[in-house]
């Protein structure tokens, strides 16, 4: 929990999920220099006399350390051949606000939780909140999502109450405002539960998910809300992420995400990317 602004914030939770070795990097390095004898590496210097079989393959990617990259990244700024080696990161936690600075990255896979299929739940409290409920239901069992980076619970009630008006607002434009916001299986349990906020709300939460009910919803968000991702960087786009991220001139919710992935990255990694790691 850090406070920045006058607001308290959580942080991102990072785990590194896959990494595939720098052996593959200075065999592409040495492929350039037809340098394979000169490698401090046994399995790299036998490349030069036979194609790898699966036994060698497994023994390069655990390679830990590199003198020709060292000197390729440092010394002459050699940076293609670190995109040879990949690293594949979880996170969760961080802000919709983070996901906006991080599509700034060009070179990166990253799949996103998605808002399309995952709002649900607040389109059924604010359903129950009409038949039965008031604006505090809504807001205490959104609150209970924890879906926010902001962990004061009195901003979070003010995001949350802004999410009720603007969808009171909508819900009074559209006639067919519960056949876009429930799925037509369970809009009988808005007759039947009428004035039953809770059972309402369980019902609906028990019943069959309206197919992208954030497609006319996903407005209500802010950039405050938690999005969970996992990205993949290549080396040097890493490289490049953590250089302008890990910055006291970064968006300070990215430099925390940028601090989080360089705890997990390991170390034979940031050897080759990062001063002073």
């Amino acid at each position: 929990m850090q406070e920045m602004y006058g607001i308290k914030y959580s942080k991102p939770e990072v785990v590194l999920l896959q990494d595939t070795g720098i052996g593959v990097a200075e065999t592409a390095a040495r492929t350039c220099y037809d340098s394979f004898s000169n490698s401090e590496n046994d399995v790299i210097k036998n490349i030069e006399n036979t194609l790898p079989n699966a036994a060698m393959c497994k023994t390069l990617n655990e390679i830990e350390d590199s003198n020709l990259l060292d000197d390729l990244a440092w010394t002459y700024f050699h940076h293609s051949i670190l995109e040879h080696a990949n690293l594949s990161y979880l996170i969760r936690g961080t802000s919709r606000g983070v996901l906006q600075e991080h599509a700034r990255h060009r070179i990166q896979a990253i799949s996103v939780r998605s808002t399309r299929y995952t709002m649900s739940s607040i389109i059924n409290a604010f359903i129950a909140s009409k038949h039965g409920g008031d604006k505090n239901f809504f807001i205490d069992k959104v609150l209970a999502f924890d879906m926010f980076v902001t962990s004061d619970v009195a901003y979070n009630r003010l995001e949350i109450g802004g999410m009720f008006d603007k969808l009171d607002f909508q819900s009074k434009r559209i006639e067919d405002f519960h056949s876009i916001a429930v799925a037509k299986s369970s809009l009988s349990f808005i007759k039947e539960l009428q004035g039953k906020p809770q059972e309402l709300y369980d019902a609906l939460q028990a019943g069959k998910k309206k197919r992208n009910v954030g497609d006319a919803f996903k407005h209500i968000i802010t950039d405050n809300v938690k999005v969970d991702m996992v990205v993949t960087f290549n080396l040097r786009s890493l490289k490049n992420y953590l250089t302008l991220r890990d910055s006291g001139a970064a968006y300070f919710q990215i430099r925390w995400l940028a601090q989080e992935m360089t705890k997990v990255t390991p170390q034979k990694y940031l050897d080759l990317i990062v001063k002073n790691k």
